[in-house]
């Protein structure tokens, strides 16, 4: 791949993850959270089963993998994508984008404990604690307009989620024979049978079927997911993770433009600053090396991009 079509691939990515918190608030004024994931799980299925029988990769066989699979389709889809909807219905999109951005820090955290990561110099510590600081200002818990609230700490709660399962990817599901886009079509296949149960306790709300909400899905569910972790695969496989990783960055900048624009979402300053401090936390807990060795997908979250995160 040429260093233009890694940077296109690049900002591609960022554009589709980063917009996906766009998605998620417009599809809100149809759908009930439950029902807008399970959507979004089906459509981001079928694009990587299309794009496994079109490359003729084969889904795993082995039951240990799928038992693997099925706790990376909880804790990288299922969980924090529903978790998202749900804080979505209080906190603006580009809020969210700015929390999802967490995500390292708390993947740093998890990697420590298991001690998979066992250095910490002075740079990352220092790269964690303003992380935590960054965090903290967001929310401003001392103040009565923070944004201390059931649908920013989901939202949290939904970072926390990938952050663990990036480390137990990295652990159980590197080197499993399998491609990775089938690895990426079994885990969504998985995530989708997890949304199908919750369909009774959330998903029998009805629908106020408008255009808006419906094409918000749609491009949520194709492009976001599907066809942005088929994406990432190949980045990874031509540019490697670590230039991957870097999309994450890009993410709450879009998030954060895309809820001005199309959704007059205002930003103060203060939530403004915890960003910047976030992601440079984010950038020094990097420093000599990665701080995380997380595998290759869908997130992402989507089964891993790197490091990114997306929703």
């Amino acid at each position: 791949m040429s260093e233009g079509k890694t940077l296109a691939t690049m900002g591609a990515l960022a554009l589709m993850w980063g917009s996906s918190f766009l998605w998620i608030k417009v599809g809100l004024d149809s759908f009930s959270p439950v029902q807008l994931v399970l959507i979004r799980l089906v459509l981001g299925t079928t694009v990587l089963l299309a794009l496994c029988a079109a490359y003729r990769h084969r889904l795993p066989a082995r039951r240990r993998v799928w038992g693997h699979l099925a706790v990376a389709a909880m804790f990288h889809n299922a969980l924090p994508f529903l978790l998202f909807a749900i804080g979505e219905q209080t906190v603006d999109s580009g809020v969210t984008g700015i929390i999802n951005s967490t995500t390292p820090l708390w993947a740093l955290a998890v990697a420590l404990v298991w001690r998979i990561e066992r250095r910490l110099n002075r740079l990352r510590m220092l790269g964690l604690l303003l992380g935590v600081a960054g965090t903290v200002l967001i929310f401003a818990p001392w103040q009565s307009t923070g944004l201390l609230s059931w649908g920013a700490l989901a939202c949290l709660a939904a970072s926390a989620s990938y952050g663990f399962v990036f480390v137990y990817e990295g652990r159980f599901l590197v080197e499993t024979g399998a491609s990775p886009i089938a690895l990426a079509a079994a885990q969504m296949i998985s995530a989708s049978g997890f949304m199908l149960l919750a369909v009774p306790v959330g998903g029998l709300n009805p629908i106020h079927l408008e255009t808006g909400p419906l094409v918000a899905v749609v491009v949520l569910g194709i492009f976001s997911t599907g066809i942005a972790f088929a994406l990432n695969y190949r980045l990874i496989s031509a540019a490697g993770a670590v230039a991957a990783s870097t999309v994450g960055y890009l993410l709450p900048v879009v998030s954060v433009l895309m809820g001005t624009i199309f959704l007059s979402e205002a930003l103060n300053l203060r939530i403004v600053a915890g960003m910047v401090v976030v992601l440079a936390g984010v950038g020094l807990t990097r420093v000599r090396g990665r701080a995380v060795q997380v595998p290759a997908p869908a997130t992402a979250t989507e089964a891993n991009p790197g490091e990114v995160v997306r929703s």
